[in-house]
């Protein structure tokens, strides 16, 4: 049986661009960024946790170029199906950080059942959620 997820993706269009956004401005690391000749392997993750994130750009050797054209017009609509949930200590706090690096949200803190939670779009159209979940003892 399977022991853990150990990578997630997503498709960005730029990995320049999305290394300054993961990195530069939401605070992820560097896990991996590698020239594989027919790609380049990036994949970056929060600070002390092994769960990375495949930054792809769409194209080959995973879709034929009229079909990546398909996918970068998708996910540049935000409907290229990349949804990320991550979880902070303080989700106001966190906010106003991330507001003053210049992070754009589409939905402000908000009290919800499970706890504190917000909402943005990375560069490309991904969107992004994080929560302070809820103590439950």
């Amino acid at each position: 049986m399977f022991k853990s997820l150990a990578i997630s993706q997503i498709y960005v269009l730029d990995q320049k661009a999305a290394l300054d956004f993961y990195v530069g401005k939401l605070g992820l690391e560097i896990n991996t960024d590698q020239d594989l000749g027919f790609m380049r392997w990036l994949t970056v993750n929060v600070p002390g946790d092994k769960q990375q994130i495949l930054l792809e750009t769409p194209g080959q050797p995973a879709m034929d170029d009229k079909t990546a054209g398909q996918v970068r017009e998708l996910v540049t609509k935000g409907a290229g199906g990349g949804h990320l949930f991550f979880t902070t200590d303080d989700c106001r706090k966190t906010y106003n950080e991330l507001k003053a690096k210049g992070v754009e949200f589409y939905d402000e803190p908000t009290e919800r059942p499970y706890g504190i939670d917000c909402g943005l779009r990375d560069p490309f159209g991904n969107h992004l959620r994080f929560s302070q979940p809820t103590n439950q003892a």
